[in-house]
């Protein structure tokens, strides 16, 4: 069997990698594959994450022993087979290769191939260029930094009673709504 995963970025719109790799291959052997078609080095605390069908994060996978208190099971690339967390068609997944912004791909099961086999991954389709691998940190917070939300945002500033149309509101002209339209100053 042969699982052929699509991964994709939103930071570059034709970029698409797509990976064939055996099941019972670890996410180890995924993640140098995912290395190897971008071009990227091995110098990341990468991770990947199962997701939901609306790519919420649900379960890690980590490169590395995380020390975790968390009463959740935790899983290791080089230890986790992916049959282990991937047995469906449209199965999606993260993989943050940017630890410190959480840059990411998202990746989906694409297809599940019977009665093949492969000995090692590989890349079968490729298509434009990897987003950069890292980028400074402090660069990435100003580029993505919220939208500046002060008092004025939502219309609390004040206004003036002479800019109401009186003839935009029902009832104004008979004195049926809300009594007269005349305020104290």
């Amino acid at each position: 069997m042969i699982y052929r995963f699509t991964i994709i970025s939103d930071e570059v719109d034709d970029f698409l990698r797509e990976i064939q790799i055996d099941p019972e291959a670890t996410f180890y052997d995924f993640h140098k594959a995912i290395l190897a078609s971008c071009g990227y080095a091995d110098d990341q605390m990468t991770s990947f994450f199962i997701c939901s069908d609306d790519w919420e994060k649900e379960q890690e996978i980590t490169l590395e022993e995380m020390d975790s208190y968390a009463e959740d099971e935790s899983y290791v690339m080089n230890e986790t087979p992916i049959s282990d967390l991937v047995e469906d068609a449209k199965q999606k997944l993260i993989y943050i290769f940017d630890p410190m912004t959480e840059r990411c791909f998202f990746i989906e099961l694409s297809e599940i191939i019977l009665k093949k086999h492969l000995d090692a991954p590989k890349c079968t389709k490729k298509k434009g260029e990897a987003p950069q691998q890292t980028v400074d940190f402090e660069e990435y917070a100003a580029s993505t930094a919220a939208i500046d939300l002060d008092e004025n945002f939502y219309g609390d500033q004040g206004y003036d009673m002479d800019e109401i149309d009186r003839e935009g509101f029902e009832g104004f002209e008979d004195g049926s709504v809300g009594g007269s339209y005349e305020m104290d100053y």
